[in-house]
């Protein structure tokens, strides 16, 4: 299995990692490609954020009920970090995963993870901007690998 990791926001770093890591923990092999933003969560110090903006099927828990974010209210300062803020505090609240432990368990998990040489020369990352394991590659090394899998992803 391959994944193409484009996005770098907390709420889009979730699906590829837990994907990959179901996917490894079920005997397949797989490999993460990360290029333009998605490439910012295999940096060593992560600090995710969301946007609500864009994002109208974002609804949080809230009193009871469930508060739908309006694209309009993006633009109001301090929203974002609000949203982020209470996105972090339901994802602990509910016990689930950070994105670091489930990088980890990708790691450990033996997933394949290429970071975009391309990327990281148009965004100026240094390899020590990056955890350990990753290799660098481009468009061919991903292009190499998803020619042999079964499932190609694109998040």
């Amino acid at each position: 299995m391959s994944i193409i990791v484009t996005k770098g926001s907390l709420d889009w770093a979730y699906p590829p990692f837990i994907l990959a890591t179901t996917a490894a923990a079920m005997g397949l092999d797989v490999t993460m490609f990360f290029t333009f933003y998605g490439l910012t969560l295999l940096k060593k110090d992560l600090n995710l954020s969301i946007s609500t903006l864009g994002n109208p099927a974002m609804a949080m828990p809230m009193m009871g009920a469930h508060m739908i974010m309006p694209n309009l209210i993006s633009a109001l300062p301090g929203v974002d970090a609000m949203a982020t803020s209470m996105m972090k505090n339901l994802i602990k609240k509910k016990g689930v995963a950070s994105i670091e432990d489930l990088r980890t368990a990708a790691i450990e998990s033996d997933i394949h993870m290429i970071a975009c040489q391309m990327t990281m020369d148009l965004f100026e990352f240094k390899q020590s901007d990056l955890i350990d394991g990753p290799i660098l590659g481009g468009a061919a090394t991903y292009i190499e690998t998803a020619t042999k899998c079964d499932i190609n992803l694109f998040i």
